[in-house]
């Protein structure tokens, strides 16, 4: 092979060594434009529900009224006590009696004198047509027959004393009563829950009142996670001096578990509105504020970081007030390992989200919403 074969195969070489570079190149430059999904998501619409607005508040459950019974007679010895406490009384039932032994003698002693002063004063009025006694005498005759009756109601009524009798229909919740005890005139001998009705008295803000109307429904959640439901029956004319709170009366009208003294949360239901509602799981919080992130509308499923005003909340669904619209796709599985400007690959099955009403919390305390 001459010298210009030799020149001529080089340069060949070269060319083709440049021709694999300038592909190889290509082939890179091809790999660096195609941008690889970040993660797999799902997506949703918001929906516009109707959630039934409510305000937390609490409050302790307390007898709608308590009578005490005590003894209307003193020094008598009790000898029975025929109730305990959680017993259900009916009006005029026996609770407790006193050893009336002593009454009753005396009343027979009075019951003759009564009828002793009857004969006599019949008799002065028999002389009276002759004259065979005076005025006088008459009038003391028939002053002694009204005494003699004071006398005897008067040791009858004691006696019917010696019966403690329950005024209304209620639940005992106090007895401090003891057979043998001897009894003191107006000594507290039990205490009663007046028709066994209880009410909660739920604790409010100034600006909760004024939303607040006789007959809206309660709900309680009581100790141990038993439930009640209750109604509003008025609201207390004054707030409290010293905690600005006023008190709500919300007579229990199902709820066999709540008791007197028991410290329950209410949820007191305001009306229906509207709302905007996403999955919870979609918000993002960074900074102090919430964040969602939605679609591209060019199909591209390039993300958008877009800032959100967020308001009631139930459950799994929180409502947007402020910053999406019903038209956005909004990312919900892996949004919070997501930036703004990401790709993503966008599964075929939405996330499905419940459309029936649900009641969102309205707190008393710090809310809900974010800066905006």
């Amino acid at each position: 092979m001459n010298l210009s074969e030799q020149v001529k195969q080089h340069a060949k070489a070269s060319v083709l060594m440049l021709v694999c570079l300038l592909a190889a190149c290509s082939g890179k430059d091809q790999k660096a434009v195609t941008i690889a999904p970040a993660l797999t998501v799902t997506v949703t619409h918001p929906i516009q529900a109707s959630w039934t607005e409510q305000i937390n508040a609490s409050g302790a459950i307390a007898p709608w009224q308590e009578a005490v019974i005590g003894s209307q007679i003193g020094g008598y010895q009790l000898t029975q006590v025929r109730v305990n406490v959680g017993d259900h009384v009916h009006k005029g039932q026996v609770l407790a009696r006193m050893n009336s032994d002593l009454l009753k003698a005396e009343e027979v002693q009075l019951h003759a004198s009564y009828e002793q002063a009857q004969a006599n004063a019949k008799r002065a009025l028999s002389l009276q047509a002759s004259g065979s006694i005076s005025e006088q005498d008459i009038l003391q005759a028939t002053t002694l027959v009204k005494t003699a009756r004071g006398q005897l109601d008067y040791k009858q009524l004691q006696l019917r004393y010696t019966e403690v009798i329950a005024p209304d229909d209620g639940i005992i919740s106090s007895r401090t009563a003891t057979v043998g005890a001897v009894v003191s005139s107006g000594q507290e001998l039990f205490r009663m829950i007046l028709k066994g009705r209880l009410e909660w008295r739920g604790e409010l803000t100034a600006e909760q009142l004024v939303q607040i109307a006789p007959h809206q429904q309660i709900s309680l959640a009581l100790p141990g996670g038993a439930s009640a439901t209750a109604q509003v029956r008025q609201l207390a004319p004054t707030l409290d001096s010293n905690s600005r709170l006023g008190t709500v009366y919300a007579d229990i009208t199902n709820g066999e578990q709540a008791r007197a003294g028991m410290y329950a949360n209410g949820a007191i239901m305001l009306k229906a509105s509207p709302a905007l509602v996403i999955p919870a799981q979609s918000i993002v919080i960074r900074d102090g504020r919430s964040y969602v992130l939605t679609l591209h509308e060019d199909g591209s499923n390039k993300l958008t970081q877009v800032a959100v005003t967020t308001g009631r909340r139930q459950g799994s669904q929180i409502e947007i007030v402020k910053g999406l619209s019903s038209k956005d796709q909004v990312v919900v599985s892996g949004a919070g390992f997501l930036n703004d400007g990401d790709v993503v690959r966008v599964v075929t099955e939405p996330v499905a989200v419940p459309a029936a009403p649900v009641v969102p919390v309205k707190q008393a305390t710090p809310s809900l919403r974010e800066p905006a």
